[in-house]
């Protein structure tokens, strides 16, 4: 009798956790303070943080293009390539290579996407590893401050098949996405709350992002 009761509670408490995650996730969320604190972001930033904790940072020289989430950990340096100073996709004329290039939340901005493809392989030394990611199913975001217009979408197979045409070594393409949080974008970029579904369904991705290399035989830019 009591353990038919106790499975009883037990089965009732669950039915209620499920109802009240599903009520959260339908709760407005304030608007995030940075992309760190962004819902759609959140399986993006740690399965970047685990790939660059892997590649052991500090030997390892480091480009962020438009911005400087990164700038914090041990690098052995850090260099932050900020528009319209630097252009993804004009001549990089010998430009300075790194062991690491990470460009999140751009492609999306650039002109000519194919360029800057070509370009981020020009900044990473031979052998060397790139990180890239981009929105998919988020709402049109221009950035009229910064000149940067919202201009592409990339499916996590058409990411691929970018970087690969610019000569990059592919080793991973990972995408995530649910229907409450491509919802909830709409109008804000809300903040994560632990009782929002970090469960991905794949064919709804709000963000892309890839994990490539400069293939060891390549010249040096």
């Amino acid at each position: 009798m009591a353990g038919a009761l106790l499975t009883g509670v037990r089965r009732a408490a669950s039915g209620f956790a499920r109802r009240a995650r599903a009520a959260g996730s339908r709760l407005p969320a304030p608007e995030a303070r940075s992309g760190v604190d962004q819902w759609q972001r959140v399986v993006l930033n740690r399965s970047v943080d685990r790939h660059l904790a892997a590649l052991g940072p500090a030997r390892l020289s480091a480009a962020e293009i438009s911005g400087a989430a990164h700038a914090g950990k041990p690098w052995r340096s850090f260099t932050s390539l900020d528009y319209p100073q630097f252009d993804l996709c004009a001549p990089l004329e010998g430009h300075e290579t790194y062991d690491v290039v990470i460009c999140e939340q751009v492609l999306e901005h650039v002109l000519d996407p194919v360029a800057a493809a070509v370009n981020l392989r020009g900044l990473t030394i031979p052998g060397g590893h790139l990180i890239v990611s981009t929105p998919f199913l988020v709402r049109v975001h221009e950035l009229p401050a910064y000149g940067m217009p919202d201009l592409w979408r990339f499916t996590p197979r058409g990411l691929r098949v970018l970087l690969e045409n610019a000569g990059l070594e592919v080793d991973a393409v990972n995408a995530w996405g649910n229907r409450e949080c491509v919802v909830a974008n709409f109008d804000r970029w809300p903040a994560y709350r632990r009782w929002h579904p970090l469960r991905n369904e794949a064919d709804l991705p709000l963000q892309v992002w890839a994990f490539a290399r400069n293939p060891a035989s390549s010249p040096s830019a």
